[in-house]
């Protein structure tokens, strides 16, 4: 009887696993499809690295006491991972369109699952961008020890799941294509420069520090420099919070948007 029980967990974790892998790989085939979005991934680290970042570095990068190059080479990393994971969702309303939600909500797998695949298939474009972000900062003299890049990679696939699982809950209360744009942009842009994607926030306070404080995206930049400066004298003046801290906060984050965002999707589609 107990070796019964346990096939039959095995088969479920096994259908769940075969979800999140078959619902990626449609959104990587679709991304792969679309020439236009593979080029707007490459093309977007130009704009928000190569003018946003080189504006600072030429004027206001003095008595940081860092290098002010790879704490924006890292910060525009994190911040393409969250905006083009974040916009890829929004195709969720495109699919709405056309029943394919209803079509993956009636099979019999976890709406989680679901979720889940669509977010790490999103998540493919970002880390496209991310190439975009690197090439785009080796042009401007900045680089990342190999060692540590392949730990921000490692590091990737969390934050997407921490941008995706946030924009979810936008995505399942908006069914207008252009209405979610904006929306994601509305969330993801504040967060690039209140989570100190771009600009330090060691030293905010007021309104502006409890916005930081309740934002993903500020934790994840926090652990992925804390990856990246450990052991540097630079650290104190980069890092702000205990790498265990920012990897808990980020888990239950991540866990909460996902919940309450799975459920309005769930909800939008039932009452259609």
């Amino acid at each position: 009887m107990n070796e019964l029980v346990l096939t039959r967990k095995k088969s479920r974790v096994f259908r769940e696993l075969n979800t999140i892998v078959t619902v990626a790989a449609r959104e990587i085939t679709i991304f792969f499809k679309s020439p236009g979005t593979a080029i707007m991934s490459l093309a977007m680290p130009l704009m928000m690295m190569g003018m946003i970042g080189g504006n600072l570095i030429q004027n206001m990068t003095g008595g940081l006491g860092f290098e002010f190059g790879r704490f924006m080479l890292v910060g525009m990393l994190v911040n393409m991972l969250f905006m083009v994971t974040t916009m890829g969702m929004t195709s969720l309303v495109d699919d709405h369109e056309i029943d394919f939600n209803q079509e993956m909500l009636i099979s019999p797998v976890s709406r989680y699952s679901l979720v889940t695949g669509k977010i790490l298939g999103a998540g493919f474009a970002a880390v496209i961008s991310m190439a975009g972000t690197l090439i785009i900062g080796l042009i401007m003299g900045i680089t990342l020890p190999v060692g540590k890049l392949l730990l921000i990679l490692a590091l990737s696939p969390l934050m997407c799941l921490s941008g995706g699982a946030l924009a979810m809950i936008i995505i399942g209360l908006i069914k207008s294509k252009r209405t979610a744009n904006l929306a994601v942009m509305l969330i993801t842009m504040p967060q690039m420069f209140l989570s100190g994607a771009v600009i330090p926030i060691n030293n905010t306070s007021g309104a502006l520090l409890v916005l930081n404080r309740i934002m993903p995206m500020t934790y994840c930049l926090d652990l992925t420099r804390a990856v990246l400066y450990a052991g540097s004298p630079e650290y104190d003046s980069v890092v702000m919070f205990n790498p265990t801290v920012n990897f808990a906060v980020i888990t239950a984050l991540t866990v909460i948007c996902l919940i309450i965002g799975t459920f309005f999707f769930a909800r939008s589609e039932k009452n259609r």
